[in-house]
Formats: structure tokens, sequence, C-alpha cells
């Protein structure tokens, strides 16, 4: 009986192997393999996550640098059109002036002709007033 106990033991102990045996080389190493390579991957997604993200804030920065540029530039470039514009508008005010100046100056020349000619018209019809005023004053 010991030996028949002896031998389920045995044969128990030698099942018991066998199975941890065949078990790691099924079922635990490729499941250790799994999870290093698991492990491996997941250190690299976060290092190229942490490489893109360093990335992502040198391009930010740029983008930044570039946005300002531009800001600048058109600040400058609205500058220049600006002083641009006042000037040519001077310009065309200056000329519109002296336009209007000269056209002023045509009407009043105009305008004193046309006195001197109703004065001298005037004068010349004064003694036909003259007689009409004294007859209307005879007639009174």
């Amino acid at each position: 009986m010991l030996d028949m106990y002896l031998t389920l033991i045995f044969s128990t102990a030698i099942v018991f192997l066998a199975l941890l045996v065949i078990l790691n080389k099924i079922l635990y190493k490729p499941l250790l393999n799994f999870m290093d390579n698991r492990d491996t991957l997941i250190k690299k997604d976060l290092e190229n996550a942490t490489k893109n993200s360093d990335d992502t804030s040198v391009y930010y920065e740029e983008a930044n640098k570039i946005i300002l540029e531009a800001k600048n530039q058109a600040a400058k470039e609205r500058a220049d059109l600006l002083a641009k514009e006042k000037i040519e508008s001077e310009a065309k005010i200056k000329e519109r002036k002296s336009k209007l100046e000269a056209e002023y100056d045509e009407f009043i020349k105009t305008l004193e002709k046309e006195k001197k000619e109703l004065k001298n018209a005037l004068n010349g019809q004064l003694p036909l007033y003259k007689e009409a005023i004294k007859a209307k004053l005879s007639k009174i």
C-alpha cells in the first residue's frame, strides 16, 4: 500500500511537472513574451507621443512667430498705404483747391466786368431816368 501511495505520488508529481513544462512552453512563455512586447510597444508609443508633443510645441511656436511676422507686415503695409493715400489725397485736395481758386478768380473778374458794363449802361441811361423822374414829379 505504501508502494501504491508512492507510485501515486510519484506519478502525480511527474504529471504535475510535465504539466508545468507543457504549460510553460505553450502558455507562460508566449504570454510573458507578449507582455514584454506590449511593454516595449507602450514605451515606444510613449516616447513617440513625447517627441510629437515636443515637435508640436516647436511647430506651435513657429506658427505663432509666422503669425506675428504677418501681423507686423500687415500693419506696416497698412501704414504705408495710409501714408500713400494721405499724400495722394492731399495732392488732389491741393489741385482741386487751386482749380477752385482759379475759377473763383475768373468769376470775380467776370463779375467785375459785368459790374462795369452795368454801371456804364446805367450811366448812359441816367439822363433818361432823370427826365422820367422829373416828369413824374411834375405830375404830382
